[in-house]
């Protein structure tokens, strides 16, 4: 995942509570009963993750572990019914690590210090820079317009996360970060972790998928808090950094792997339910974003085993390339919109570190939030751990996105992962042991519940926002920024 979101979304037209909560709770709780059942007795999603865990390994977009994730997922979908299996390639620039080392020397001094560092990706296959560092803070916007004539040819220290943030401050991803560094002419980042552990952290600092003309890297906080010591200290003689790294990137041909459900009734009418399959190199992508492709692909499962027919036609993906810039779901938003079937697309949901689910999240469309109720009502017949916790905010940075900025519903799960879980996101500690196998269930019983109860309805409020509504509705929920930075805001005012 590129940025921490534990979700997958929705949004909607104009409805009225009665209209959808009678209709729904007599053909929903036996259906759902089933699905409770069935996940409780039945689930695959623990051990498929771990079998391929041990198997694979990680499962880097462009790598030889990558094809086989791809062919693993494809595979088991086959194994669990589905005769409409496929792939869905796409083209992307791959990039792999090579190596990387940061040095700190004061600028009249060979008093040289070496410091354990990790290039974050898509920085150039080939980086030799020396420059005087400059503390930015936590790189918000705010802060390099204060220092905005401190920094070109300078190398940026900046936190990943915020440090004693101010009460209702959005962060921004690192990728965004590192393109303001460039922006104002940094020659190099050195973006610090803020956690505990001597923990390193990758991801992409490109908000492109594409090659940045500057190095970025990552070091544990432990190594921050020296560096900024040490910075104190020689005030009068700014330390500098030398960054020196060897990548590798060339254009490969990935694959999202989706099997269908048809529709019953109207097979015309799509629900897209993903989450994706990729994973950094560091570690083995168990929870960043394991939990969330195999939750996928057991609710896949399941539909099967139970022989559920909803009347709309159901997609489950496994996108690849989503930590390398969003490349599988841009393919596959693309691909529809240039078949014009886009609007058939009447919800995406996603599921990226998606955990123990506790509600549903509307993203940021009022009137969508009744429906939502009501289908969370039900499971919470089904089942009272689930607490009908509804929440109504829209993010970045995953699979749903491309989908979004096109005004396509997205639909969201309210999940949870416990701080010492989270401490792991991209990092070297982000393995089997930290999947909780009752929590993964969770996801998969009620995230099933949920994807059946949209595509089965029989009349969805929702329809596809057009160009101007949907740039009121990113305005509206304080993405304009973020996309700017990112060179995705297509309006021009």
């Amino acid at each position: 995942m590129r940025q921490l979101f534990t979700f997958f979304l929705v949004s909607v037209g104009t409805l009225t509570v009665t209209a959808f909560t009678e209709p729904l709770r007599p053909s929903l709780d036996k259906v759902f009963g089933r699905i409770n059942q069935e996940v409780l007795q039945h689930s695959r999603a623990y051990e498929t993750l771990a079998d391929a865990s041990q198997r694979i390994g990680h499962r880097l977009t462009g790598s030889p572990n990558g094809a086989k994730a791809e062919e693993y997922a494809f595979n088991l979908l086959r194994q669990y019914g589905f005769k409409d299996v496929r792939y869905e390639s796409f083209e992307v620039e791959s990039w792999m690590r090579d190596t990387c080392t940061l040095t700190i020397v004061p600028n009249k001094s060979d008093n040289f210090r070496q410091v354990n560092v990790v290039s974050l990706a898509h920085s150039p296959v080939d980086a030799h820079v020396r420059g005087e560092i400059i503390d930015v803070g936590n790189g918000l916007e705010g802060d390099y317009a204060a220092m905005k004539d401190q920094i070109k040819g300078k190398i940026v220290l900046v936190n990943i996360g915020l440090s004693s943030p101010t009460k209702g401050a959005r962060n921004l991803h690192r990728s965004e970060k590192t393109a303001l560094a460039i922006q104002h002419g940094a020659s190099g980042v050195i973006m610090v972790n803020l956690v505990p552990g001597n923990v390193l952290l990758t991801g992409t600092a490109s908000v492109t998928g594409k090659l940045i003309p500057i190095p970025s890297v990552c070091i544990a906080y432990e190594s921050g808090v020296a560096l900024r010591k040490w910075m104190a200290e020689e005030q009068s003689d700014h330390l500098h950094a030398m960054i020196d790294m060897t990548n590798f990137s060339k254009k490969i041909k990935a694959r999202n792997v989706i099997a269908t459900l048809p529709g019953s009734k109207l097979p015309n009418e799509k629900i897209v339910i993903g989450g994706h399959l990729d994973s950094w190199d560091l570690a083995t992508g168990a929870i960043d974003n394991g939990i969330g492709s195999f939750s996928v692909m057991d609710i896949a499962r399941t539909f099967k085993a139970l022989k559920l027919k909803p009347r709309r036609t159901v997609e489950f993906v496994l996108f690849m390339g989503e930590e390398q810039g969003l490349l599988g779901s841009r393919a596959m938003t693309e691909s529809y919109k240039r078949s014009g079937q886009l609007d058939q697309v009447r919800y995406m949901m996603n599921l990226d570190m998606t955990n123990n689910p506790v509600g549903i999240n509307a993203f940021g469309r009022d009137d969508m939030m009744p429906l939502l109720k009501s289908i969370g009502d039900v499971i919470q017949q089904t089942d009272a751990g689930f607490t009908n916790t509804q929440e109504n905010r829209a993010g970045l940075h995953s699979d749903h996105q491309p989908f979004m900025i096109e005004g396509v519903p997205i639909v969201g799960m309210n999940g949870n992962l416990a701080r010492e879980v989270l401490d792991c996101y991209h990092a070297n500690c982000d393995r089997m042991n930290l999947v909780n196998k009752d929590q993964l269930k969770n996801t998969v019983r009620y995230s099933a519940m949920v994807l059946y109860a949209l595509a089965d309805t029989e009349d969805l409020p929702a329809r596809r926002f057009d160009d101007t509504k949907t740039r009121d509705y990113l305005i509206a929920q304080g993405l304009r920024t973020p996309l700017e930075i990112a060179n995705e805001w297509r309006w021009k005012e």
